[in-house]
């Protein structure tokens, strides 16, 4: 998933995304470990995904911080 498309999502939409991604993750690994994939990128690919949707929870909860602060 692309930053762009990501920044468009709500943050509602950005918690439901982060915890499928998260489930996805974690089932990639689980059948890497016992058979290797045909695909081992797709590892680092969703570990990324997971990553900017993190960034960018944290990136509107600062705004919030700011915001309040003011």
């Amino acid at each position: 998933m692309k930053q762009e498309v990501i920044r468009e999502l709500s943050t509602p939409e950005l918690m439901e995304s982060l915890e499928t991604e998260s489930k996805q993750l974690v089932k990639l690994k689980l059948n890497h470990a016992v058979s290797p994939l045909e695909n081992p990128n797709k590892i680092s690919a969703y570990r990324r995904t997971v990553a900017r949707i993190k960034t960018e929870l944290r990136r509107r909860e600062l705004e919030e911080v700011i915001k309040s602060e003011k």
